[in-house]
């Protein structure tokens, strides 16, 4: 799964929309799109492999509720799609790849209830990640709203303990700001964690790809990039160069 660097692209659905939020607040949300299907497109047409969808309000009301325009997506591309938010109950891990997701990130249910990550790690094997989401060293649950008392080990421990096949670490200070990367935390988790880490929030330009790229043997495998891409600070053919350059 992880045999090279990859730049994975996000799409952010509040209300079935395509949205980017700023450090994690809902109410500073930017609309990029009405239809998630037609970006999903233009991704996978640019040289996408993997998309990361998150379901804002899924992560705040702890269901999952932007399940047709995930559906959208997984009819309009075959590239693989990556879905988080809101997935606190088997039912609803199960629910969301019968909807075509070949993985599902799980984070503030992994942290408040280990069993359903040691489940859902037995059930669908190698294709659970886990969500770390940092504020200010802290881990935050439950759409970002509130603060674990969890460390970043901690929770690392529990997600290897399960058998994740990768955890996406977002520095919400950073996340939307577009204020560059800290790659040599990312570089720090990774190695602490002992298991693959796909770095989020921040990037800001070609360069933070790079130097995410060269941590790759240090066990940073990926990064997710949202704002950047919909600003038109780069574009995704260019950032997939950057991570093989």
């Amino acid at each position: 799964m992880f045999e090279k660097f990859t730049v994975i692209p996000a799409i952010d659905l509040k209300g079935g929309q395509v949205v980017r939020l700023l450090h994690g607040d809902m109410s500073k949300a930017t609309v990029y799109g009405a239809d998630p299907g037609e970006t999903a497109r233009r991704f996978e047409e640019a040289g996408a492999e993997v998309i990361h969808i998150v379901d804002l309000d899924g992560a705040i009301a702890g269901t999952p509720r932007n399940v047709e325009a995930i559906a959208r997506i997984r009819a309009s591309v075959r590239c693989a799609i990556d879905v988080s938010g809101g997935l606190r109950t088997i039912e609803s891990v199960r629910a969301t790849f019968s909807t075509g997701a070949d993985r599902v990130s799980i984070g503030s249910a992994a942290l408040l209830n280990p069993e359903l990550i040691r489940n859902a790690c037995a059930e669908f094997p190698g294709r659970i990640f886990g969500s770390i989401d940092i504020r200010d060293g802290r881990l935050a649950v439950k759409g970002w709203v509130e603060t674990s008392q969890l460390t970043v080990a901690e929770a690392s421990n529990r997600f290897r303990a399960a058998g994740v096949a990768a955890a996406i670490v977002t520095d919400i200070a950073r996340d939307g700001a577009q204020v560059g990367v800290d790659a040599a935390r990312m570089e720090e988790i990774a190695k602490a964690a002992r298991m693959p880490v796909i770095a989020s929030g921040g990037v800001a330009s070609l360069d933070d790809i790079r130097a995410l790229r060269t941590r790759f043997e240090a066990g940073v495998v990926g990064v997710v990039v949202g704002r950047a891409l919909y600003e038109g600070i780069f574009i995704l053919r260019d950032a997939l160069a950057a991570a093989t350059s």
